[in-house]
Formats: structure tokens, sequence, C-alpha cells
């Protein structure tokens, strides 16, 4: 079984989760952040929160796939204070939906002053919440701005154990393992971290608080990126115990002290019906035949890589 803590699903196709489904991921966790192109007032910002707390979860269960996601200010449109101010406002109701396992992804994108101010305040609420935060690390200068962020988190009384800092690499991965915090690695095809450098650092560093992400966003992805690192490791040597760890073992004990995501969710779920309707909305297209599964069928145990 794995868990994918990073699906951008909403950029994603129906066939994605039918792939991800086949390859045995379980669950998977998709964090709110930037779509691609700014958004342009709060509304929007509150449409897309509402749809993956709700299409997508419903659309991921057609699939037998557990859905939950991260709700958060993303670092990019920090810099536009209206529009910030208005999505701060918004937060806290959805932060307390069922399925919402962290405020994310929050952090720093130009490490300007404005991105420090939302960062502090959304730190704030996950502290209030007793949530988890998901960081994200910037693309420029990271391994300052990956230092800042543990900094400002420290600062703030966050303990390390309730943080996830994202979008590691070979230059961050010491210090945040070192400073306690669980250290995220998202997968992409030819950029940031790839399966076989994520390889590489499995066999250097182990398992203890590593999590592997996909990356399933707007531009060039790969919604397998786990299952595919999985395999590779494998084949490569490292341990079952080590890639189950931190495929599937560590994103739930991160992201679980939210609460609202247990090992139960999947292994003991609903019975898939495709014939089930989201607001009058069907995941159905083309005349093709929903699955319909018996009651009490029940999902595969262990690590299964396909």
């Amino acid at each position: 079984m794995l868990i994918d803590p990073h699906a951008h699903m909403i950029s994603r196709t129906t066939d994605d989760y039918e792939a991800m489904a086949a390859a045995g991921v379980v669950a998977l966790i998709e964090p709110a952040f930037w779509l691609g192109q700014p958004r342009t007032f709060v509304g929007t910002y509150v449409d897309y929160l509402s749809t993956i707390v709700g299409w997508e979860r419903f659309r991921a269960g057609q699939f037998g796939i557990r859905h939950y996601c991260t709700i958060g200010l993303n670092s990019k449109e920090a810099n536009n204070e209206e529009l910030a101010e208005g999505v701060m406002e918004w937060l806290p109701r959805f932060a307390l939906k069922e399925g919402v396992v962290a405020i994310g992804e929050i952090g720093y994108d130009e490490q300007t002053a404005l991105e420090d101010k939302y960062f502090r305040l959304q730190l704030t609420l996950a502290k209030e919440l007793g949530l988890p935060v998901m960081v994200h690390t910037p693309h420029r200068d990271k391994k300052q701005g990956t230092s800042l962020s543990m900094d400002v988190c420290e600062e703030m009384g966050l303990d390390p154990s309730m943080v996830v800092i994202d979008h590691n690499n070979e230059e961050t991965v010491g210090e945040v393992l070192d400073r306690g915090y669980w250290a995220g690695f998202s997968i992409y095809p030819s950029t940031k971290m790839g399966n076989a450098r994520m390889v590489e650092l499995l066999k250097q560093y182990g398992s203890e608080r590593i999590i592997v992400d996909s990356a399933c966003d707007w531009g060039i992805s790969d919604c397998l990126g786990v299952a595919k690192t999985a395999q590779l490791a494998l084949q490569s040597g490292v341990s079952e115990a080590v890639v189950s760890a931190v495929c599937y073992g560590n994103a739930l004990a991160a992201y679980g002290q939210s609460g609202q995501m247990k090992e139960s969710d999947w292994l003991s779920p609903p019975a898939i019906d495709q014939r089930t309707l989201y607001e009058g909305n069907s995941i159905l297209r083309g005349g093709r035949e929903p699955v319909i599964e018996e009651p009490g069928t029940q999902r595969r145990k262990g690590l299964t890589i396909e």
C-alpha cells in the first residue's frame, strides 16, 4: 500500500485516480496551493478550497482511494495582500472540515515580508487547531529559505514533530532531519527531485522521518511518482521496511496527528459504487459501466507495487 502526500489532483484527470489505485495507492493528501496562474479575488480561492474538500474527495473515493487535504494560503499568493486578507478570514472554517489533515502548503517563495507575515499567521492557526503543518520550501535560495522556515516555526512555538518540511533536496535534508522535522521529497520526472536521486538519499539516510511524495500539479509531473520510486528502491536493494516507511507509514504517522486520517479508513472502506452522484454529478462518461463492489470488500494489506 502507498500513500501519496502531495497530489495536486485538481490538475489531473479521473484516469489518474484509476492509475494510482491500480499502482497500490490507497490514500492521497492534496495540498492547497497555486494553480499555475494568480487567482484574482477571494471568491475564486474559496471555490478552489471547496473543490478539494468536496468533489475531489468524492472523485478519489470512486476508485477506492481515501482523499485528504491540507488548507492554507500559499506563499506566492501571500504577496497579494488584499487576496491574502480575505483568504485568511475563510481558512478557519475550511481547516475544521472533515479530511483536513494539516495547514499547508505555507511558507516562502521569494521570502518577502508579506510571505513572512502570512506564514506566521497560519502557523498560529495551526497551533490553535492542533493541526500539523506542511511547509513549502522556496525554489530559489532553497537552503536559506528552508533554514528560515524552521527558525520561524520554532520562534512561533511549533513542535518539529508536527511540521513537514517539503520539497527537500540533497542540500537541505541533513539540517531538516537534524532539527527533528519530517522531510518530504516531491518526485518530478525531470526537475527538483527524481526517482533515482531519491533512492540514493534513502540509502544514505534510511527511513526515519522521510516522506516520499509525487507532484501531480499543473506542469509536467507524474501521479505515479511514489509508486515508481518505491519500485526502483526495491530493485536497487533498499529494504521493504524502508520503502514501506517512506511511502506509507511515515505519512500516516505525520498527518495522522490531525485525528482526521487513520489506517482503518482504507482497510475497511465503504464499498465502491460508481453510480453514486455528488451534487448531481457522476464521474462516468460515454456509457461506461459503473464499478460496484460488494459491501465488506477488503483492501490489500502490506506493501504492494504492481
